[in-house]
């Protein structure tokens, strides 16, 4: 039987899967339907395609490569991604891992370096890759700029040549060329037919429910910073500053985002400012990240269900929106509670933070960059109450950013990273691993030293703690926000 192209189901459970709209394979399964020549992801709300025009596909690429294009209906490009822990830890997932952040954040993706950083040939990469893919890296690569100018075209009133070059294509022609061949439709067609008469509210990103948003929202707001955040944690409402660097010697971007639960539609609605426009992939693939956007709670939730308190379904790991700050408030959080590393980071966005303007009163101030903490005077840091330790930390840490002798964002080597953290003056492992799990999305981290969990567990025995936290293998980073919530918040 031709209608199926993924391993992992039979084409009859694909089609139940499909017929019941299960959430649970919303993004790891998509359906092309031979008499439209569309495909979708298996919750879209049209009527349901008879079998024998199906065919079963376990990637988007792989069912553009097959000629089918997206649905404007239930929009394959929104559908939630993968975690860290789903993707297998092979070379192939690795470079589409890599491509997909390169589209994202308007980078260049040259392959020979790509190959070259992982530790391979050229030709061995184009290989594995074809082989595990179904696709080449070029088409992968093609895929995903298309997939991501799409959703601008729908969700945004960005110009088309905006459009084009934010999604990583070289020209406006090369970009029509591109979108008509696959599609099989012009750019402003598609923004016609898929927006319909709606103006757009802001970029659509979609989760797998459920998602136990009182503990996310909760999270961000017990640790919300005046001048640069604002959460609702009720309304399932964040706003904050943002700060991009522009690259290439330009001056970075400053702008603003605000994210609004809609958990009717289990989506995230994003806005931003107008100055974050050329950088809006990258801040999609950032946002995805902060709030685990790519995360199954039918895979975790068994799992944290094994730990000695009630089961939150939907949780999630918590991720960064500024690595640099993120690890910087880790630094500051050293041997202090919340509420203590939330004053010195505060103090910290008040001395170094530079000013933006914002439409929300309030929201003014942006988190101070590597660079500025790098030069800033040690003296200077060290009277807003910051130990001479945590000064020392902050700015090696700043300073090996700013160097690029360490990144901090998903798909950087795990090993490498922790290495190259505790490598620096003042940064152990608990600072170290944490970090990982916030920037890096390490989704088994367990800081095995922390005085939170030895609370929640009951126990300073750090072999013990290593013992109980075994069955909560691969997830064990879900469990740490799961005591840790239980901790900040026991009701």
């Amino acid at each position: 039987m031709r209608a199926m192209d993924v391993d992992a189901l039979a084409a009859e459970h694909a089609y139940q899967a499909l017929k019941a709209r299960d959430a649970r394979f919303d993004g790891r399964l998509f359906v092309g339907v031979t008499s439209t020549g569309v495909y979708c992801r298996p919750v879209c709300r049209v009527r349901t395609p008879r079998f024998e025009n199906c065919r079963f596909f376990s990637t988007r690429e792989r069912a553009e490569a097959a000629a089918f294009r997206p649905c404007l209906k239930c929009r394959p490009e929104i559908a939630p991604g993968l975690s860290a822990m789903d993707s297998s830890a092979t070379l192939a997932e690795a470079a589409a891992r890599a491509i997909e952040r390169a589209v994202h954040a308007h980078e260049p993706v040259q392959l020979p370096q790509l190959a070259a950083r992982l530790g391979v040939t050229d030709r061995h990469l184009r290989r594995i890759f074809a082989a595990t893919h179904g696709v080449s890296p070029l088409a992968y690569l093609t895929t995903q700029r298309l997939l991501l100018a799409k959703q601008l075209l729908t969700d945004t009133t960005l110009p088309v040549t905006q459009v084009a070059l934010a999604s990583g294509f070289e020209s406006l022609r090369r970009f029509n060329a591109a979108f008509v061949g696959h599609y099989r439709l012009q750019p402003t067609q598609l923004r016609r037919e898929g927006r319909g008469s709606t103006p757009p509210q802001g970029l659509r990103l979609a989760y797998r429910p459920p998602l136990d948003a009182e503990a996310l929202f909760g999270f961000f707001a017990r640790r919300q910073l005046d001048g640069i955040e604002q959460v609702d944690a009720a309304r399932g409402l964040l706003r904050r500053t943002l700060a991009w660097p522009a690259g290439d010697g330009a001056l970075p971007r400053h702008g603003w985002i605000e994210l609004q639960l809609v958990p009717e539609r289990d989506q995230l609605l994003l806005r931003t400012s107008n100055s974050l426009a050329p950088v809006l992939g990258a801040v999609i693939r950032r946002v995805r990240h902060a709030f685990d956007l790519g995360a199954d709670p039918a895979l975790i939730d068994p799992v944290l269900a094994r730990l000695p308190l009630p089961l939150r379904p939907g949780l999630r790991l918590p991720g960064t929106l500024d690595a640099f700050e993120t690890a910087a408030r880790v630094v500051l959080g050293q041997q202090v509670t919340v509420k203590a590393a939330r004053t010195l980071a505060a103090r910290l966005v008040a001395r170094f933070g530079e000013p933006v303007a914002t439409p929300f009163a309030g929201l003014d101030r942006l988190f101070p960059s590597a660079a500025a903490i790098a030069a800033a005077s040690p003296d200077d840091i060290g009277t807003l109450g910051i130990v001479r330790q945590r000064v020392k930390a902050l700015q090696a840490l700043a300073q090996a950013l700013v160097d690029g002798q360490l990144r901090l964002e998903p798909g950087a080597p795990l090993q490498a990273t922790l290495d190259a953290l505790t490598a620096l003056p003042g940064i152990g492992d608990w600072t170290a691993e944490v970090i990982a799990m916030r920037a890096l999305a390490w989704p088994d981290a367990w800081p095995v030293a922390d005085i939170g969990l030895m609370n929640a567990l009951g126990t300073r025995n750090r072999a013990e703690l290593l013992r109980l936290a075994e069955p909560w293998r691969p997830w064990r980073a879900y469990a740490v926000m799961r005591l840790w919530q239980h901790i900040e918040d026991p009701t």
